[in-house]
Order: C-alpha cells, then sequence, then structure tokens
C-alpha cells in the first residue's frame, strides 16, 4: 500500500505545474499599444499641483487607469536620452541634437522582427525632428532592419526640419491611426519643454495644459475607432522633469540627477490593468518597454527594467 502514500504528492505535483502553465500562458486582451511622452513636464506642476488644475483629463482619466507617482528616469534626464529609455529598455548617454542612434534596437523593431508585421504597424510620430533616431539603431544585425515608421519634425522630415507645433503631431497622430491602424506607437509632444526652456512661466503652464487636452482627443479617437476600442492600452508618461525652484535656473532647465529632473509620472490605462489603482512603490521608466513585451509577447534581449506587475488584472 505504500503507492497509496504518494498520491497526494503526485496530485500536488500535477496541479502545479497545470498553474505555472496557466499563468505562462496567459492571453491579454490588449493588442494595441501606444506611449505618449510629455516633454519635460515637473511633476510639481502636474501631479501635485493644487487641485491638478493643470491636467483635468489626466486625473479624471486616472480612475480608469494604474498610476505611479514614485516614477523616474535614472539616466541622462534630456530629451533623446529619456525616449531612448523608454524604447529600447536601456539607459544610454546620447547627443542631445540628434547626431546619433541609439545602440539597443527598440521595442518597435523587436515587435515587426518578432511578429512580422508590415513597417506601417509601428511608428514614432514627434514634434521634436531629432528623435526620428528612434527608428533606427546601430547594433549589428539589428541596424536598418524592421525599422518602424518615422514622422518627426516639421513635415515629417526627422532631424534638421525642426520643432513642430503640438497641435500638428495631434493632428498627424489621429490621422496615421486612422488610416494605418498601426498596434505599436510613441508619440513625442515638445511641450511644455519647449516654453520652459524660454524661462515664459505664462506659456510653460499653458503647455501643461493643452497637451492634456490633446491627450484626451487621442483618447476619445481611441475610444470610438473599432479598430482600438476595447483592445488599446494607453501609457502616459515623460522623458524627464525639471529643476526644482532654487536649483540652477529653476523651471527653465534640466539635465542633471536633482529631484526635479528625474522624478516623472506614468499612467496606464488598458483592458488588461487594473482601474484606479495607486502604486507608491519606486519604479522606473526601463520597465515601460518590459511590460510591453510581456503584453505583446515579443522577446527582449537582457532587459535592464522589470515588468509592472501592478498594472495587470489577470
Amino acid at each position: 500500500m505504500k503507492w497509496l502514500i504518494y498520491i497526494p504528492v503526485l496530485l500536488f505535483l500535477l496541479t502545479s505545474c497545470k498553474k505555472d502553465k496557466g499563468e505562462e500562458e496567459v492571453i491579454y486582451d490588449t493588442e494595441h499599444v501606444i506611449i505618449i511622452v510629455i516633454d519635460g513636464a515637473r511633476y510639481s506642476d502636474t501631479w501635485e499641483y493644487p487641485g491638478i488644475l493643470n491636467i483635468p483629463f489626466q486625473s479624471s482619466l486616472k480612475s480608469q487607469g494604474v498610476f505611479y507617482s514614485n516614477f523616474a528616469n535614472k539616466g541622462l534626464t534630456k530629451t533623446i536620452s529619456g525616449h531612448t529609455a523608454i524604447a529600447t529598455g536601456v539607459y544610454q548617454t546620447m547627443n542631445n541634437n540628434g547626431a546619433e542612434y541609439p545602440f539597443m534596437p527598440s521595442i518597435f523593431q523587436r515587435w515587426l522582427k518578432a511578429t512580422d508585421k508590415p513597417q506601417q504597424a509601428a511608428w514614432v510620430i514627434a514634434s521634436k525632428d531629432k528623435l526620428s533616431v528612434l527608428g533606427n539603431c546601430t547594433k549589428t544585425d539589428w541596424q536598418n532592419t524592421f525599422l518602424p515608421k518615422v514622422n518627426c519634425g516639421v513635415g515629417g522630415q526627422g532631424v534638421g526640419s525642426g520643432y513642430r507645433h503640438d497641435s500638428i503631431t495631434k493632428a498627424t497622430t489621429i490621422s496615421i491611426l486612422d488610416y494605418h491602424h498601426p498596434s505599436l506607437v510613441l508619440v513625442n509632444f515638445r511641450e511644455p519643454d519647449y516654453s520652459g526652456h524660454t524661462g515664459d512661466w505664462a506659456a510653460y503652464m499653458d503647455g501643461i495644459a493643452t497637451t492634456d487636452a490633446y491627450i484626451q482627443e487621442i483618447w476619445n479617437f481611441i475610444e470610438n475607432d473599432p479598430y482600438y476600442q476595447g483592445k488599446t492600452s494607453l501609457f502616459i508618461t515623460n522623458d524627464h522633469g525639471r529643476h526644482l525652484d532654487g536649483i540652477q535656473d529653476g523651471f527653465i532647465g534640466h539635465g542633471d540627477n536633482c529631484q526635479g529632473c528625474e522624478h516623472i509620472s506614468l499612467l496606464a490605462v488598458g483592458p488588461d490593468f487594473h482601474s484606479g489603482v495607486d502604486i507608491y512603490a519606486e519604479h522606473d521608466m526601463l520597465d515601460i518597454s518590459v511590460t510591453i513585451s510581456k503584453l505583446m509577447n515579443f522577446p527582449l534581449e537582457n532587459p535592464e527594467g522589470k515588468v509592472l506587475t501592478g498594472l495587470f488584472n489577470k
């Protein structure tokens, strides 16, 4: 009768294996991911501002998603380096004028390779021309392969064309979503960074509010388009913050590791995420790419970030 002793153990092992297998085979409802980067917004002027009056739409959208208040850029707190960290999952000190491509391939290249989707299924859309460098990399075997479509700067022409107004980027984004129906998109709005550098406080604050309104228009399109409705996850974040008052030139500048420059935010909304949840634990912008790779089921090579497990409702 010795074999009877092993039955509970055998049953435990079988059920445990079945559970582990089930966890590995989670099927997500998300089919499309859109990342919106609000360039250079200082946390104290957005989510910590009295009454959160500058970002009314994001404040209301928060009830539908998960908000990370202790989110950070731990790399170089400048535009291209920050966007590179989001797009590649690796910190790299980049020339901030668009003179070099990132070394590591982006999530766009990795996803296009994994899925064999056409080029127009992934896009980088930016008000700042220099961010067209996110469309390629210099790593051997990846350079000039599986490239996303890029529409950055004036006329969408990329480095050297100059910055365009965010209203054009908003309209371009909606047009691309409507016509091409891409499934992996990064959108950059130059405000409030652009006005912050001019030293015009009123324009800087207006840039925060106007960008919030543009995000609302994009979200409304997503929610009302049959291709995206109920199947799209939206990540709203920043590439960097700005100096706090009393540090160097205050809100005008950024680029060091002060709290104002490093502290950013993340709001994530989607069919596979919790609703109305605040997460206070420390997280890093590198976690965005790793989380998206899990959500869209494609591999990353030696990721430095970690999956934002607190997002998921399954």
